[in-house]
């Protein structure tokens, strides 16, 4: 036999229809399966893999799906980060968007045969989650739902805003570039760090659509500031028959006693406010999505604007929404919950397992944070494993990748972002990234 190792390579044909590999070709695809068969070919052609190991190491190429995200360890101690999806699904959420993934009845009342409202399920959750509200609509962002809002209360009209909540948030996403894009006109009242209720009604008039208060994110004004509550706001527009618009942002649905500074919606509405917007996937723990509650007029309007076409969600957005609200506390909700004693208890014991096999580790205090523009000022305590700054590195190419922050030379791993059950698989990969 030829010793020439390009003779030796197995055929593209022949390893894709071996009986190892024919299952991973109807699961990913043909085309995929076939650049990992060529890579391996490659190896074995340049002399670094024996051509008998070419069906596993073709297998051990494979991702797990056809996608290329890549689930991942969040030990970074923000629990909804926008560079890691926000909050991630529940089991029951997950289950619910698989379900909703083939034929369903979204848009079909299976008892008449007739064609029937579309989420009226998820919208009828959202409603008992947040008993203020009047009515529900859910679009596909909290920007799109500021959008549609703007649109359809104040298209060709003045939008009245405190010059203070005209903020940037992440990715150079200005809140006045949104609004004005909508053809809406602003009309900016108070000073960076003051404004009162008298700013906002002296501004009325015909050309009014909408007054708008704004979440102004991760920005804060300290000092010599005055803003006006909801409650306040809504007390001095009454009767002027000029609705306000409150984006509350984090979407947390009723009051929360870790984040006592937070708006929720419930209290929002129960405040006065006409609608409310916020995200279904921070505090909510939820899908992305933007949602719209309150009067049920003013819900309808938006509903029946042309825009509210472009902007609705998907079935597995319904279905992943509902089975948040209905279902178990999402993840999100537990690691907001979840005890300081037991956290510690956890970064311990891992970090006595990791200092067994040889690896530079210790338990120490950390601060964690909500993300995703909540909370800013309001750090979680925590607790972490410490590890050597040179395994930040590793760790984010392992499998799975892991997500911790380099603070004073040492790479830690906070736990309070970590649900317990992943305790193991964290230990495996720090493991794996210290080569023991």
């Amino acid at each position: 036999m030829s010793a020439d190792p390009r003779r030796q390579v197995p055929r593209t044909d022949t390893l894709l229809a071996d009986g190892q590999i024919v299952p991973a070709v109807e699961r990913l695809g043909r085309d995929l399966v076939r650049e990992a068969v060529r890579t391996v070919q490659a190896r074995i052609r340049a002399g670094g893999l024996a051509p008998a190991d070419a069906v596993a190491e073709v297998l051990a190429a494979l991702p797990d799906t056809a996608a290329s995200l890549r689930p991942v360890l969040n030990a970074t101690g923000v629990l909804v980060h926008t560079n890691l999806g926000r909050a991630p699904l529940s089991l029951s959420a997950v289950a619910a968007l698989t379900a909703a993934a083939g034929t369903t009845d979204v848009e079909l009342d299976l008892r008449t045969g007739r064609r029937g409202p579309r989420g009226e399920a998820a919208l009828a959750a959202l409603r008992a989650a947040v008993p203020a509200a009047g009515a529900a609509l859910v679009v596909n962002n909290c920007a799109a739902a500021l959008a549609l809002a703007a649109t359809a209360l104040g298209q060709g009209r003045e939008l009245v805003i405190a010059r203070g909540e005209l903020v940037e948030i992440g990715d150079g996403f200005r809140i006045p570039e949104l609004l004005e894009s909508t053809g809406a006109r602003l009309r900016e009242v108070g000073t960076t760090n003051r404004v009162t209720a008298e700013d906002y009604t002296r501004a009325l008039g015909p050309d009014t659509g909408a007054v708008l208060k704004v979440h102004p994110s991760n920005f804060v004004v300290r000092g010599f500031t005055r803003a006006v509550p909801v409650a306040e706001l809504a007390a001095a527009l009454a009767g002027s028959g000029v609705p306000l618009v409150a984006d509350v942002g984090s979407g947390l649905p009723a009051p929360e006693p870790a984040l006592p500074d937070e708006p929720d919606l419930q209290t929002t509405l129960a405040d006065g406010a006409d609608l409310v917007l916020a995200s279904g996937d921070k505090l909510l723990g939820g899908p992305q999505a933007g949602l719209v509650l309150g009067r049920a007029d003013l819900i309808q309007r938006l509903r029946r604007h042309p825009l509210y076409r472009a902007l609705r969600v998907d079935k597995t957005t319904l279905a992943a929404l509902e089975a948040t609200l209905r279902g178990p506390l999402p993840p999100v909700r537990r690691m907001l919950a979840a005890d300081l004693a037991g956290l510690r208890a956890r970064a311990a014991a891992l970090a006595a397992r990791l200092a067994a096999a040889g690896v530079d580790a210790a338990a120490v205090d950390s601060e964690a944070r909500v993300g995703g523009g909540g909370a800013p000022e309001h750090p979680l305590p925590s607790a972490a494993v410490s590890l050597p700054a040179d395994l930040a590195g590793p760790l984010r190419a392992g499998a799975p990748p892991v997500v911790g922050y380099v603070e004073g030379g040492r790479t830690l791993l906070d736990l309070r972002s970590v649900p317990p059950e992943d305790d193991e698989a964290l230990a495996t990969a720090v493991l794996a990234a210290a080569g023991r």
